[in-house]
């Protein structure tokens, strides 16, 4: 193994009985090497077992349920909580850094932290262990280390970089929720105390550099999507080469070293944080070596990415009524045609089967809807969606680029009645389309031709890691070390996809930011709004007071402008109103069809309609009664007036015209202003925007009372 230093902090390793609920050390899956690898059916069979816990951690608590839920897809400047602040204090409170750092003394570790084996933590380690059976036991197996040294991948090599790339997101992702962490990559023994991230980071890294030429790349001897590939590992190193040359938030009762037992400098960024153990927000003083680490192995993805592909334009075909011509959107597209197809931007998707499973997409991070949990004659179409994930109305409104086809296939203003009809999304708190504001768009299952007749079942994948994060990480990685021309070439080629021709005006846009790292970064938050990508791309990056901050003052500004006048106008001219006007129309008769795609020119010049397709992709399912037929219900949803044709939306219009034409006056932009105590108040509340924000979630008492280690930031121990 290379060399691990552990904190001064730690007093014992890992050695008691107790703990193995949360670090499991051994594996009955595999037991003699030479036999278990010695063909690919006992070997792949010996890889199950750890795949199938590192799907449970992912899906149920790091890109799904569990932290990912509480805090990822909720806790940016962009993204927000459909629940008032009281409503659910122990999501809220860690989402704005536990008020400054003030309140992580009194914080528990309750409900997102269960004291079991399915807690992320534990989830994180059982993985680890499986991953370490499988690496120990081909290390030991006679000839490997020649094989290794051949450089040549083969299925047995090829197996092994798998494990070695689980092993190492899983220990991204225990850096990314707690900081420091045990360290321990030989099967059989503890996890030892916590080690300095930094040191994990450069562990993990040079293991992946290691099996990175002797892995398949996607498509190579089958290698699909639902499998680690020489293509992930390759954007997991810019991955993780981009966070460990980034800012972090360290403890300051550890002396953090490189790899080599070096003691580490940093760069210091805004103030020590004092309510939290003086923890200061930092980034090492020799950051660019990761960065060009990250342009290394970005671009030698995107110089054969295999199978994943990156559109820039969009392959489907117009049909006679409905359009498209958005590759962006293309992409979600795919990921509801069902369980055989993996769409073609993805590098590995979480796979997620229809009927089984507990899916948070869309339940969790779709567009809402207040149907029933299963299907029924007048329910569950489509079934009942939470929509966790919501959208600060600031940004979507004076942030996105009206011209921007990404906004809509982002963010929603409507959802689902659950009888097969749409329906405004209220700003008022709440969850469902009953509340809580603007949502995610991106999955809705609406949008599958056989949807699911039960909730949290839809089949939709997770998208792990796709191709816009290789051109956007480049594209940094190449503006911090200097090459300024290569990171702009790569930006616009993320931008202008998505943008109609000649609009995407990426030189302004540049230059409309403090820096081209800042744009690209911004950038980021356009293509992945509501992944869940925001938060953590912010902190990494060093700039997230200073957007925290933007998106406040722009929210207060629109408030205040609707209390006095009653609108308030963006300048990217978007205009916000008091009232908006609906009202339910027969879609099919009117446009061919329900669910929408991308609204065309001569649409939008014909304001009847403009008003159903725009905002576009939304709607409803074209044809509930036959999904019901389908489940052996007689349909008695809505039959014709499905969809919401919407005025005012973006501008000012005249209400008692379009009262007389039997829209209904709706509180928009007033509903705001009635909530502004959860949508400016208490927004990040208490955060400060300079002091070191504490972003990391505690350990709990039984980890810190068997691993021989204590929090630290604050929190109780």
């Amino acid at each position: 193994m290379k060399k691990i230093f552990y904190s001064a902090l730690c007093v014992a390793a890992l050695a008691t009985t107790s703990c193995s609920d949360f670090l499991e050390t051994s594996s009955p899956s595999v037991v003699d090497g030479d036999f278990v690898f010695s063909n690919m059916t006992t070997a792949r069979a010996a890889m199950d077992g750890t795949y199938e816990a590192f799907r449970d951690a992912i899906q149920n608590d790091l890109f799904g349920d569990g932290f990912y839920y509480a805090m990822d897809v909720t806790g940016s400047d962009i993204e927000r909580h459909p629940e008032s602040y009281t409503a659910q204090l122990p999501r809220h409170v860690p989402e704005c850094f536990y008020v400054n750092g003030t309140e992580t003394s009194t914080y528990v570790a309750v409900g997102y932290q269960k004291e079991s084996p399915s807690n992320g933590y534990a989830r994180c380690f059982k993985t680890i262990s499986n991953a370490n059976a499988v690496i120990s036991a081909m290390e030991a197996m006679d000839g490997f280390a020649e094989q290794i040294a051949a450089g040549v991948p083969t299925d047995i090599l090829n197996l092994y970089g798998e494990a070695i790339a689980i092993r190492a997101t899983c220990y991204r992702e225990l850096i990314k929720y707690y900081g420091d962490v045990p360290y321990n990559d030989t099967f059989g023994e503890p996890a030892g105390a916590l080690v300095g991230r930094d040191s994990i980071f450069e562990a993990c890294i040079n293991d992946l550099i290691r099996v990175e030429p002797i892995m398949y790349r996607l498509g190579e001897k089958g290698t699909d999507k639902n499998q680690i590939s020489r293509t992930y590992v390759q954007g997991l190193i810019g991955r993780m080469a981009l966070e460990a040359g980034g800012y972090h938030t360290r403890r300051s009762d550890i002396t953090y070293h490189d790899i080599d037992g070096n003691v580490i400098s940093f760069e210091q960024k805004g103030k020590v944080n004092a309510s939290a153990e003086n923890a200061v927000y930092n980034r090492r003083s020799d950051y660019k070596k990761f960065y060009e680490i990250a342009k290394t192995y970005f671009k030698a993805c995107l110089d054969n990415s295999g199978t994943a592909k990156f559109h820039l334009t969009d392959p489907r075909k117009n049909e006679a009524a409905r359009q498209y011509n958005n590759p962006y959107q293309y992409f979600f597209e795919q990921m509801h045609q069902g369980d055989e197809v993996y769409a073609d931007e993805s590098i590995y998707e979480i796979v997620m089967t229809m009927g089984s499973g507990n899916d948070a997409r869309p339940y969790s991070f779709g567009r809402p809807s207040a149907g029933g949990s299963k299907l029924s004659t007048k329910a569950g179409m489509p079934c009942k969606n939470y929509g966790q994930g919501r959208i600060n109305p600031a940004f979507y409104y004076g942030m996105f680029d009206p011209n921007d086809m990404r906004r809509d296939v982002s963010i929603a203003v409507t959802g689902s009645k659950g009888d097969g009809s749409e329906k405004l999304l209220p700003f008022a708190p709440g969850s469902q389309s009953n509340g809580g504001g603007l949502s995610l768009n991106k999955w809705d299952e609406n949008r599958q031709a056989k949807p699911y007749t039960g909730q949290r079942k839809s089949g939709i994948n997770a998208p792990y890691m796709r191709m816009a994060e290789v051109y956007l990480g480049y594209a940094e990685a190449c503006a911090v070390t200097g090459d300024v021309a290569t990171a702009k070439q790569y930006l616009k080629i993320v931008r202008e996809r998505s943008f109609p021709a000649g609009k995407a005006n990426t030189d302004a846009f540049i230059a409309s930011r403090g820096s081209l790292v800042e744009a690209i970064i911004d950038e980021r938050g356009f293509e992945y709004a509501g992944e869940g990508d925001r938060r953590y791309t912010l902190i990494r990056s060093g700039y997230i007071g200073e957007k925290i901050k933007a998106t406040k003052e722009l929210t207060k500004k629109m408030i205040d402008g609707l209390k006095a006048n009653g609108y308030y106008q963006f300048e990217n001219g978007n205009v916000i109103s008091d009232y908006v006007y609906t009202k339910l129309v027969d879609a099919k008769s009117l446009i061919g069809y329900r669910l929408t795609a991308q609204a065309s020119e001569a649409q939008m010049a014909n304001p009847e309609i403009k008003a159903i397709v725009y905002p576009s992709w939304r709607g409803q399912h074209d044809d509930w009664a036959s999904v019901c037929k389908a489940g052996g219900f007689e349909f008695a949803g809505a039959k014709d007036n499905t969809n919401l044709a919407i005025q005012g939306l973006f501008e000012q219009v005249d209400g008692a015209a379009l009262e007389a034409a039997g829209y209904t006056k709706v509180e928009w932009g007033k509903a705001l202003v009635a909530n502004e105590e959860d949508y400016y108040n208490k927004y990040f509340n208490g955060y400060d925007y300079e002091t070191a924000p504490v972003y990391v979630w505690p350990f709990t008492p039984n980890i810190i009372s068997t691993g021989g280690f204590r929090n630290g930031y604050g929190f109780q121990n």
